[in-house]
């Protein structure tokens, strides 16, 4: 008898309050090898909490999460080793430049130096960085950090890879650049959880959905699932339906350009 590996990306339970508020509430979640996973949920519903939890950025108060076989808490390093993040509001060291925080961040993950050079290389050509590589970071525009960000995040090719809001504050160009970089990604093989208000490319990327609302996961399930659920003809219109949210709201009557 053949025991079933573990998903990809696995949480049980997930629990976590500030103070009064319950941001997080009982979450299960199980997403398999290769899946585009979008989690989606309007502003404080706990994405952005879940994903700390599971990378291991901030401790539950219940629960449990892990990747693979190891689990987050109690394997941190097996852990990290397998992740890439991206984190909505990202540090980085804006006293280096492109290049060398790539540079950096291959020799934390213990790359040798021709292979960390090659990635380092491809990664700034592929995201049209090439040309500031050897300029500081703290001149970066915030499109820029965002992709020079991503790239740190994936130069050790983790088979799972988290990203929230990827595209907030990119270009249109430099978001067909991250998209066609991440569809290579998960054509490969590997597993991304991408949390976006950004409903088109949530439609165009995600193979499956969930959504949050205060804090617990209402709905998940492939894409036409969803719609299907819904009764809905777009991802939006299922997401506007589920968070139960007025697509009129009244009021503002004042607001007429041409009673001036």
């Amino acid at each position: 008898m053949t025991t079933k590996s573990k998903p990809a990306v696995w949480a049980k339970g997930l629990v976590r309050h500030f103070g009064k508020k319950t941001a997080v509430n009982g979450v299960d979640l199980a997403i398999e090898p290769g899946e585009f996973y979008g989690l989606l949920g309007p502003n404080g519903a706990g994405k952005t909490t879940t994903i700390k939890m599971i990378v291991g950025l901030l401790r539950p108060d219940a629960g449990r999460a892990g990747i693979g076989e190891f689990e987050t808490w109690t394997q941190p390093v097996e852990v990290k080793r397998r992740i890439g993040v991206l984190p909505e509001e990202f540090n980085l060291y804006e006293r280096l430049t492109g290049a060398e925080l790539l540079d950096f961040t291959s020799a934390t993950h213990g790359l040798p130096r021709p292979e960390a050079l090659r990635r380092r290389n491809e990664l700034l050509e592929v995201l049209d960085l090439a040309d500031a590589a050897h300029g500081l970071i703290t001149d970066y525009s915030r499109g820029m950090r965002k992709k020079v960000a991503l790239a740190a995040a994936v130069i050790h090719a983790p088979p799972v890879l988290f990203l929230d809001e990827p595209f907030e504050g990119v270009d249109a160009v430099s978001a067909r650049l991250i998209r066609n970089l991440l569809q290579g990604y998960t054509e490969r093989g590997a597993t991304v959880i991408f949390s976006s208000h950004v409903m088109e490319l949530v439609e165009r990327l995600c193979s499956r959905i969930g959504i949050m609302v205060d804090g617990e996961l209402i709905i998940e399930g492939p894409r036409q699932q969803l719609l299907d659920h819904y009764a809905a003809s777009s991802v939006e219109d299922a997401f506007l339906t589920a968070v139960g949210a007025e697509e009129t709201p009244g009021g503002l009557d004042w607001l007429d350009a041409s009673s001036g």
